[in-house]
């Protein structure tokens, strides 16, 4: 043969070799992963089928609405890049879905300006309405500008067909003619009141803005109320639940330790206004002060198609050299990376008015094919039948076999007493010496409230992560936890009873196995099963 040839056939072995005993390639021999129980280093999928994401970039503050004439719900959100430009950055792209469970892209629905002179060089958080008087669609959005005199002011664009939009260069609001900030005046949000107009508000300086409207042309401001104290409250959003009105928002940076989507409740749009006179006497009474989800889900905003009424944010990516810094990377000091993944929940309004977040059912849906569940590992574990069993003691777990890239885990622990605390760990390997826990705590009057706790726990890791963590919710009277958890490669999404909703970010979900721990106490696990797609 050849000598050229020889070395390209040697190269060519060589090369086949080490890819076959890399770490993770497509077209590599099957591997028997649920006979072994080691650490193994693995990665997200190009896309998230369920919590989306663009196949390039992420997603920004979601705008989403229900599309009457499409009957489709239509969520626009401001697309982030990599590499965005220095200022022109933000267009609006889009998704639709009719369940919240799947999504097809629109692409790319509102330009930013062409030049970095231009108002909308880069855009803000706004909305879309669809208004059957006059058969066009408006976005209202934040035109945002360092460059300009006012940095930021609303703009409006509009299309008969939701495909050609036309922004309208004639007509912007400026906060500074209505004695608002030059530099925070954004993210309008517009909703019909009891008065039967139309209404704008608004996020500005500590203020919120209210101005009406009777064509969704004309605005008028009808005067401002104030946010929570001290803090910013970002992404406004409004809307009727039976007879109940809500004001949803995102407390922002100057509150890092509560940057959290939250909500108040009252019986009219003036009532709502009112609660931010106090916010601390207007709190739902839902022992949380309105909080509806983790620092992982932010800039929430809701739709509905008349029947149901659901609330999409985005779950922030994390940054570090391996997976293992990357779970940790957030701080109560620091803010967590700006945009992420789509993540969809239904709101659930209970009979006193409170609200709170729960699953989709589409998503639940999604799931359908049945894992066979082993244990792995374990100690202080107790097992009843194949899947069922009973933790005891200090340092009590079971390890399950490995998970796929998109799992639903069901199970229902009932604990023993009111003290009892227990996790569910991901990412965890026989060999592994740090892994990552959601933690059911003891909270408060430990007899009555709980709170999830994140933790890396491990001979290595740091225990309690700050920053990370959910909201106090009621412990149930009788002790039984029912718990579903859904993963999409790295976005993770677990709910409890009909109390507590947790999104969180978690790299190293898939082909690695899991446990379920208890913390010195006794808890029964029952019911449980793992369905994946």
């Amino acid at each position: 043969m050849n000598t050229f040839f020889q070395y390209i056939a040697l190269t060519g072995i060589a090369l086949a070799a080490t890819l076959s005993c890399s770490k993770d390639h497509y077209g590599d021999a099957p591997k028997p992963w649920d006979e072994t129980a080691q650490f193994f280093e693995s990665a997200d999928e190009k896309g998230f089928s369920t919590y989306y994401t663009p196949a390039i970039g992420r997603v920004g503050d979601p705008m989403p609405f229900y599309d009457s004439k499409a009957g489709e719900f239509r969520v626009l959100y401001l697309q982030e890049f990599d590499n965005n430009a220095t200022y022109n950055f933000h267009p609006i792209w889009g998704v639709s879905t009719q369940d919240g469970a799947s999504y097809t892209s629109l692409g790319e629905i509102l330009p930013v300006g062409a030049s970095i002179w231009e108002q909308d060089a880069a855009i803000g958080t706004g909305c879309c309405i669809y208004n059957e008087a006059d058969g066009l669609y408006y976005i209202y959005y934040t035109g945002h500008n360092g460059n300009a005199t006012n940095r930021e002011v609303i703009l409006r664009a509009t299309s008969p067909d939701f495909v050609n939009w036309t922004k309208d260069l004639l007509w912007a609001l400026n906060g500074t003619d209505f004695g608002y900030s030059a530099d925070d005046f954004r993210d309008p949000q517009i909703f019909k009141a009891d008065d039967g107009k139309w209404h704008m508000v608004l996020s500005s300086n500590l203020k919120f803005g209210d101005f009406v409207s009777d064509d969704l042309k004309t605005w008028s401001h009808v005067g401002s109320f104030n946010m929570v104290w001290d803090r910013m409250c970002e992404c406004p959003d409004v809307f009727k639940m039976g007879d109940k009105w809500y004001f949803i928002y995102s407390e922002g940076y100057r509150a890092p330790w509560s940057r959290k989507v939250k909500y108040m409740m009252a019986d009219s749009w003036e009532g709502l206004k009112d609660c931010f006179s106090n916010p601390g006497a207007h709190w739902p009474q839902d022992m949380r002060e309105g909080v509806l989800e983790t620092r992982a889900f932010y800039a929430g905003k809701t739709a509905s198609n008349g029947t149901d009424r659901y609330i999409w944010g985005w779950c922030p990516t994390r940054t570090g050299a391996t997976i293992f810094d990357r779970n940790v990377n957030v701080g109560a000091s620091s803010e967590p990376n700006w945009s992420g993944a789509l993540v969809c929940h239904k709101i659930i309004q209970r009979a006193d008015g409170t609200l709170v977040l729960g699953e989709v059912p589409a998503i639940a849906d999604k799931y359908t094919q049945d894992k066979t569940i082993k244990v792995m590992d374990s100690n202080g574990y107790t097992p009843a039948n194949n899947t069922d069993g009973k933790l005891s003691g200090e340092g009590a777990y079971v390890l399950y076999n490995r998970l796929g890239s998109h799992n639903h885990i069901s199970f229902k622990v009932t604990a023993s007493d009111k003290w009892d605390r227990f996790g569910i760990s991901l990412v965890r390997g026989m060999d592994s010496k740090k892994y990552y826990t959601m933690v059911v705590n003891p909270e408060w009057d430990e007899a009555f409230a709980r709170k999830v706790n994140f933790e890396e726990e491990g001979e290595e890791g740091k225990g309690f992560i700050e920053g990370i963590d959910g909201y106090v919710f009621a412990r149930p009277t009788d002790n039984v936890y029912n718990i579903d958890i859904f993963t999409d490669n790295s976005v993770v999404v677990m709910y409890i009873n009909d109390v507590c909703s947790y999104t969180q970010r978690i790299y190293g979900i898939q082909k690695n196995c899991w446990s379920i721990n208890s913390y010195g106490g006794t808890i029964t696990i029952s019911d449980l099963s793992v369905k994946q797609y």
